[in-house]
């Protein structure tokens, strides 16, 4: 098991609970999907599994070893984590921010080799941007942003891969690329999640699926087991149906409040 996270609950403040209870584990070559309305507690998952955000109960685990004993760099050869917005801070060109992503890798003050050169490379192609490699990351365009952001992601050469709305300012081919890339990299082995309000992409493309709702979980299993009709009126306040795609997935058709 890659990444196991058991029973966590995450208080900010003195508000309500924004995650209580959740538990999740993400396996190598195996993708699992986490939907559910805005608030659901989606993000402050993402943040509980990387260790950003103080956890009033439960405990992470990443390849057996609890979160608080790894160390951020050797954490970050290992997990990979592509949050959900991102300043552009600095006017760095495409290449040097991909190349960010092997500094962990390359320890302090020393200078990228060719195994470096050839991880950003091949990062850069997998997401579709090295044709403007030398471009400051501050003349892109929002969809270009966000694969640089993932190609920065796999550089590290991550074993788990986790995504928060990957797909937020891509157009359909690269919203269906960057899934087709995700399912390649977990058949190859690696241990993906994503967090996505594209629940179509996310039963076709995923192995599992866990919902979301007020920051419990309110259904997992396979996306037919988690996509049902009635579950999701509930958690979405608004009529759904279910029908099929071709390939046997489940697939959600809102309805427009006449249809209901």
């Amino acid at each position: 098991m890659s990444l196991d996270a058991r029973d966590l609950a995450v208080r900010y403040g003195g508000s309500a609970m924004a995650l209580d209870g959740v538990s999740c584990d993400v396996l190598e070559g195996s993708l699992l999907a986490v939907v559910g309305p805005n608030g659901s507690g989606k993000t402050t998952l993402v943040r509980a599994l990387s260790g950003l955000v103080r956890l009033e109960r439960g405990q992470v685990q990443v390849e057996g070893k609890p979160l608080a004993q790894w160390s951020r760099p050797a954490l970050a050869r290992v997990l990979a984590v592509v949050p959900q917005g991102e300043d552009m801070t600095f006017p760095l060109r495409v290449r040097e921010t991909v190349m960010l992503g092997r500094y962990a890798s390359l320890g302090p003050l020393a200078a990228p080799d060719a195994a470096d050169d050839a991880a950003v490379t091949d990062a850069l192609e997998r997401c579709d941007v090295a044709a403007f490699a030398e471009r400051p990351i501050d003349s892109l365009s929002g969809g270009e942003w966000q694969r640089v952001r993932l190609a920065r992601a796999l550089a590290q050469r991550p074993r788990i891969l986790v995504l928060d709305e990957p797909t937020t300012s891509l157009d359909v081919r690269h919203e269906m690329e960057l899934f087709e890339l995700v399912r390649r990299l977990v058949n190859g082995g690696l241990a993906g999640l994503v967090i996505t309000h594209h629940i179509n992409l996310a039963a076709r493309f995923a192995d599992r699926m866990l919902l979301l709702h007020t920051g419990r979980i309110a259904a997992e299993g396979t996306p037919a087991e988690v996509l049902r009709r009635d579950t999701l009126r509930q958690v979405f306040a608004w009529p759904v149906e279910v029908t099929s795609w071709t390939d046997g997935s489940p697939q959600v058709v809102p309805l427009r409040p006449h249809e209901a």
